[in-house]
C-alpha cells in the first residue's frame, strides 16, 4: 500500500482548498465518476470524505477524479534532487521532482522558464564547501530564493516559484539584493532574505533583512537590520514559529530571532540554541522539530520549559541535512538514507522510507499539496518505498 502522508480522512486535503464542481472530459467518464443514484457533484462530495488511497485502488475513473483540478488536493511530497552520478562538478545537475504517496511514483516537474537554472553544487578548490540551493515553501508553492552560479555569483535575481495546482512556474519581484549563503524563510504568508553575500561580500548586504509579502505584485521591503555580519557565512533556514522567524548558524552555534510583529531581532533562548543540533522544522509554524544529524534523534520543542523533548531515536535519521513539517508528517533528508518520514502523530512515532529514483541524491524537500494530473501526462518513476 501507498505511504500516504495522511492517514484519516479528516486530513487528506489541503486545509484551505474548497470543493469545486467536477466537470469530466466527457458523458462516459461522469458516468464512471458518479455514485449509482446520485448526481455526480453530491457523488464527488460524497467520495471527498474518502481517503485518497482507497479511491485510488478501486477504479480508474475515481483515480482520474482525485487528480482532477476540481478535487480537494491530497498532500505530497517536492525534492530538489542531484544526479548523483555526475562526474562534473560544473555541470548543471539539479532535477525538480514530485512524490505521490498514492501510486508510490516520481514524477518530473515541468521544466522552470528560461533562462536555464545555472547552479554550482561543488566545487574542486572548495572541499569542506556546499554551494547550497535555499528554497521555502510560501502559500502552498514551492519558492527558489538562493544558489550559486559558477562564477560564485548569487544564481537568482527573483524568486523561482513552482505552484503546484497549476503546475506552472514564475517569477517573483526582484530582491533588492541578490544574495547566496543567506538566512531563507517564511512566516505568516511572508517571505525573508536576511544576510548572506553577493558576488562579494558587502557588511551592508550580510546586515540587511527584506520581506515579501503574500501579494504577488508587492516588492521586497528593508527591514531592520542584523546588529553584525556573523550569519553571512553559511546557508541558514529561517524557521517560521509563532510570528518569529529563528535562525542558528549550526557550525558556529549562534543563534538568533527575528519578531516579525515589533521587526525586531532577539536574543535566543539558551535551551533552543542548546538544542538545536540539525534541521529544523516548525509544524503549521507552532511546534518546532529537530534531528539531531549525529545521534539521529527527533525531539520536539517546548517552549514553556526552553528544552526539547525527545520523541524518538533511530540510525535512520542520522545524517539529517533537510526537513520539512506538515499534515503530522516529518520529512527528512537523510544523505544515504534517502528521504526518511515520520508521523509524529503515532504513538509511538513510526517512520518508513522513500526510495529515491535511481542515481539522484536528495537536497532539499517540501509538503505541498500535489499536482493536478486528469490525463496522468507527467512521467512518472516507480518508487519501491518501504514502510
Amino acid at each position: 500500500m501507498a505511504n500516504t502522508f495522511n492517514t484519516s480522512t479528516n486530513s487528506c486535503t489541503a486545509p484551505s482548498t474548497k470543493l469545486k464542481k467536477f466537470t469530466p472530459h466527457n458523458h462516459q467518464q461522469q458516468d464512471e465518476a458518479s455514485l449509482p443514484g446520485l448526481p455526480d457533484h453530491i457523488a464527488q462530495l460524497c467520495l471527498s470524505f474518502v481517503n485518497p488511497t482507497l479511491l485510488y485502488s478501486v477504479c480508474h475513473s475515481w483515480r482520474r477524479l482525485i487528480y482532477s483540478p476540481s478535487f480537494p488536493p491530497f498532500f505530497s511530497l517536492y525534492a530538489l534532487l542531484n544526479h548523483s552520478q555526475s562526474s562534473n562538478s560544473n555541470s548543471n545537475s539539479i532535477e525538480f521532482f514530485n512524490f505521490d504517496p498514492i501510486s508510490s511514483t516520481w514524477d518530473l516537474l515541468p521544466p522552470p522558464p528560461p533562462p536555464p537554472l545555472s547552479v554550482i553544487l561543488h566545487h574542486p578548490s572548495f572541499i569542506s564547501r556546499n554551494f547550497s540551493i535555499q528554497s521555502v515553501s510560501f502559500s502552498q508553492n514551492l519558492v527558489l530564493l538562493a544558489a550559486t552560479t559558477h562564477n560564485f555569483s548569487p544564481a537568482l535575481s527573483h524568486p523561482l516559484i513552482f505552484n503546484p495546482l497549476s503546475k506552472t512556474w514564475s517569477f517573483g519581484p526582484r530582491l533588492a539584493t541578490p544574495r547566496r549563503w543567506c538566512a531563507a524563510g517564511a512566516v505568516r504568508g511572508a517571505v525573508y532574505v536576511a544576510s548572506g553575500v553577493g558576488s562579494h561580500f558587502s557588511n551592508d548586504t550580510a546586515r540587511a533583512l527584506e520581506k515579501w509579502d503574500h501579494d504577488c505584485h508587492g516588492e521586497w521591503k528593508k527591514k531592520s537590520r542584523l546588529k553584525d555580519a556573523r550569519y553571512s557565512r553559511d546557508a541558514i533556514d529561517a524557521v517560521g514559529w509563532r510570528g518569529k522567524l529563528c535562525m542558528v548558524n549550526v557550525k558556529a552555534k549562534e543563534g538568533i530571532v527575528y519578531n516579525v510583529d515589533k521587526d525586531e531581532w532577539e536574543e535566543m533562548p539558551e535551551g533552543m540554541l542548546y538544542g538545536w543540533r540539525g534541521p529544523v522544522a516548525a509544524m503549521d509554524e507552532d511546534v518546532m522539530y529537530v534531528v539531531d544529524e549525529a545521534k539521529g534523534a527527533l525531539r520536539k520543542y517546548d517552549h514553556e520549559r526552553d528544552l526539547w523533548e525527545e520523541i524518538m531515536e533511530s540510525e535512520k535519521l542520522r545524517g539529517a541535512q533537510h526537513v520539512a513539517a506538515a499534515a503530522g508528517k516529518l520529512c527528512v533528508v537523510c544523505g544515504e538514507n534517502g528521504i526518511v518520514v515520520v508521523d509524529v502523530l503515532a504513538s509511538p512515532g513510526r517512520l518508513w522510507v522513500v526510495d529515491l529514483p535511481n542515481g539522484f541524491e536528495a537536497l532539499r524537500v517540501h509538503i505541498l499539496p500535489r499536482m493536478s494530473r486528469p490525463d496522468f501526462d507527467f512521467p512518472a518513476v516507480p518508487s519501491t518505498s518501504m514502510e
